[in-house]
């Protein structure tokens, strides 16, 4: 217990705080049991030390790595007995995906330690309701996206900008400061690399193509117990959608081509899209996004366009995909019948400054959603502007 001590107060110490995602402001991180889920790469780790750091104390949490060696010859509940009887209060668990039967023994230490707070991280392909235990009647979940265009520009430039909502977007109140930048050109920066927090590494592009890989090689096989040959038709699944996003599934051909059945290439491209390397897109024929067939299969943010294609990307799916990215975390966005996307009571095509009206004319509350303009006006918006929702 000493040495995990040791090792969860040189975390803390050495995590940065001058910059704290808004996210942890809508956390209630009082709550008996907080599940954060995410991509990896997102910063769910930096979150919850910055959290330590700045609200709670030394000698009453713990942070500890689910991957630890302590874990080798003790359990979870081990330590959260221990931690509990020696004072602890909140004990905060990274990564719990990579220890066995965690929600077994999580749901065992709520039941029996009332006084015990348990904050913990995991892979945005963890199911809370598979297993052992179902912790969704427990648990308050949050799911963590990487940055929006909003926080990328506070992290990269200091500009403190407010968040905005849909409404607001689509009436043109969206206000940027507009003097030594230029909105335009900030956003272009954004999609190339600034999707993830350690987009200013010079290596960013090589440390995503690893995060995928761990996610390929590691993460989707070890929840979903695939197969070493399964693993290798996942990767090359991966690598033919990130050739051809917006890419349309034919899961017969991708069948015949990966030799493999067609329900089970549906089931690898929904494992992806839990992972967040891609972005599943369904249609509007029942008006629920979860019950339409799957219309387009995109990657999961820009970033991973320029990081994983052999060519560079096409400017018409990254402002697609963009858009899709920027609106997902807050509002349930679907393939529309007639143009691009549907959202709510509103429909959006979206294309270059000089896309036309053509395939919306007629329909209600509908909007062009154009990339390299700075102003909108009327029914037509900046594509940029969208980078204001979270």
């Amino acid at each position: 217990m000493e040495n995990l001590f040791e090792k969860s107060r040189t975390k803390v110490s050495e995590v940065s705080i001058d910059y704290v995602r808004k996210i942890h402001d809508d956390i209630a991180w009082d709550d008996r049991m907080v599940a954060i889920v995410g991509a990896r790469g997102v910063g769910k780790t930096t979150l919850i030390l910055q959290h330590i750091k700045l609200y709670d104390n030394d000698l009453t949490a713990l942070y500890v790595t689910a991957d630890d060696l302590w874990f080798t010859s003790h359990t979870l509940v081990e330590l959260a007995d221990t931690f509990y009887k020696n004072g602890g209060r909140t004990l905060y668990i990274d990564e719990v995906h990579r220890y066995p039967n965690w929600s077994i023994e999580l749901k065992n230490i709520y039941d029996t330690y009332s006084r015990l707070k348990i904050v913990y991280t995991g892979s945005s392909i963890l199911d809370i309701r598979r297993g052992g235990a179902d912790l969704s009647r427990r648990q308050l979940e949050y799911t963590m996206y990487g940055l929006s265009f909003r926080e990328y520009l506070q992290l990269a430039y200091n500009m403190n900008l407010p968040v905005y909502t849909l409404e607001d977007v689509v009436a043109h109140r969206v206000e940027f400061p507009i003097g030594e930048h230029r909105p335009i050109a900030l956003f272009k920066e954004y999609m190339k690399g600034g999707y993830y927090p350690f987009f200013s590494q010079r290596d960013s592009y090589t440390r995503l193509q690893q995060i995928v890989s761990q996610v390929l090689e590691v993460d989707i096989p070890k929840y979903a117990e695939l197969t070493l040959t399964t693993i290798e038709k996942l990767k090359r699944l991966m690598y033919v959608i990130a050739q051809s996003v917006p890419f349309k599934p034919n899961f017969s051909k991708l069948g015949r081509d990966l030799e493999c059945h067609r329900t089970s290439i549906s089931d690898l491209i929904l494992l992806l899209d839990k992972s967040h390397l891609v972005q599943i897109l369904r249609d509007d024929s029942f008006g629920v996004s979860s019950l339409g067939k799957v219309d387009k299969v995109y990657l999961g943010n820009t970033h991973l366009a320029y990081a994983l294609s052999d060519t560079t990307p096409d400017v018409g799916n990254l402002r697609e995909t963009v858009f899709l990215t920027s609106v997902r975390p807050k509002y349930d966005i679907m393939a529309s019948s007639v143009s691009d996307f549907k959202v709510g009571k509103y429909t959006f095509e979206v294309g270059g400054k000089n896309k036309k009206q053509k395939q919306i004319q007629g329909v209600e509350n509908a909007f062009v959603v154009k990339d390299d303009i700075e102003y909108g006006y009327l029914n037509v918006i900046p594509l940029w502007m969208f980078g204001f929702l979270y």
